[in-house]
């Protein structure tokens, strides 16, 4: 099991401590989103005067779009590569066939050839 992580950090100005299970530069960086997030709210028109309670829910809907749109290209991206491997799949074994068909025709050349070579 890996080892618990604490670290603090400054959050829309607040000293706070995080804690986890992930690696220290891990933690800053959910730190900083959350930072970046926050300062993307403050600059909408009439976001001060909001309540506290309205902000939190500004930003947990923000995060919650993007991790919905995250989500959604992670989705898209492994719907790709799905469909790219049964295409690999499909491709290789279209490439064995054609090998064992040019095995073949290479056995019947080689047998007419030795017929032909055997007839003179």
């Amino acid at each position: 099991m890996a080892e618990k992580t604490t670290i603090k950090v400054l959050i829309d100005g607040k000293i706070m401590t995080l804690s986890g299970y992930e690696t220290e530069e891990y933690l800053q960086r959910v730190s900083f989103y959350l930072n970046s997030k926050i300062e993307e709210l403050k600059g909408l028109p009439g976001y001060r005067r909001l309540s506290q309670e309205t902000k939190s829910s500004l930003l947990a809907l923000n995060i919650a779009d993007d991790y919905f749109k995250a989500k959604e290209m992670a989705d898209s991206l492994e719907h790709d590569i799905e469909e790219k491997d049964r295409d690999a799949y499909e491709r290789k074994q279209e490439l064995i066939s054609l090998r064992v068909e040019m095995e073949k025709l290479q056995k019947e050349v080689s047998r007419l050839r030795g017929n032909r070579n055997n007839g003179r």
